[in-house]
């Protein structure tokens, strides 16, 4: 199958030495393209800027901005019969950009922002009939109505939902729990474990819906 795949964050320039990022190291996303080559599946993998190598064998596309991933990510999802939504994608960016470092002065500073793209629910409304979109829910309170909005909301087939901001887990951490959610109302927990476990028990539940 052709699996594509999104992991790491997103950066929102402000001038050329600032930007606005998250916490999103990639190592979740790059652990589903492993363990998706591990079964033997062609895979794009369409990442931001992080800190790690890529599997030899996927084809990397290599991103920065919410605005490059969304095209990325629309472009190579015409062929693709799953995808994977696992990066963190930033919200919002700067209204302006400064081609100067903008100087510190005296007081505080303003800056504007404006909403990016919903990748997410893009890829939800041009979605093939035979194609599986799996999104990732990174949440704080309320993890499992929240996630099953965003599923029904964006048309997903399932969503992975963590709890970011507990220790040992999520962001930057190398292992992960997730409670996985389809849309035919089934709930899976996938228990604390390294990432790619997580990836490999993720695919295996997805592919063999």
């Amino acid at each position: 199958m052709k699996i594509l795949i999104s992991a790491g964050p997103t950066r929102e320039a402000i001038d050329p030495v600032r930007f606005i990022t998250n916490r999103s190291t990639g190592k979740m996303g790059y652990a589903i393209a492993h363990a998706a080559l591990e079964m033997q599946h062609e895979v794009v993998l369409v990442s931001g800027p992080v800190a790690l190598t890529a599997p030899a064998g996927v084809k990397l596309v290599n991103v920065e901005s919410a605005a490059e991933m969304a095209e990325a990510m629309k472009k190579f999802a015409v062929e693709a019969d799953v995808i994977i939504m696992s990066a963190a994608v930033a919200d919002y960016r700067p209204c302006s950009y400064s081609s100067s470092k903008i100087k510190k002065s005296d007081g505080n500073m303003v800056i504007e922002l404006e909403r990016t793209e919903d990748i997410l629910a893009s890829l939800g409304k041009s979605k093939r009939a035979d194609q599986i979109l799996v999104g990732f829910a990174a949440e704080t309170d309320d993890l499992l109505q929240n996630a099953q909005n965003k599923l029904e909301r964006k048309n997903l087939d399932y969503i992975a939902a963590n709890i970011v901001g507990v220790p040992g887990r999520g962001f930057g951490a190398a292992d992960n729990a997730i409670t996985l959610i389809g849309r035919d109302g089934s709930l899976r927990e996938l228990s604390l474990k390294s990432k790619r476990s997580i990836a490999g028990e993720l695919l295996e539940i997805v592919l063999n819906r």
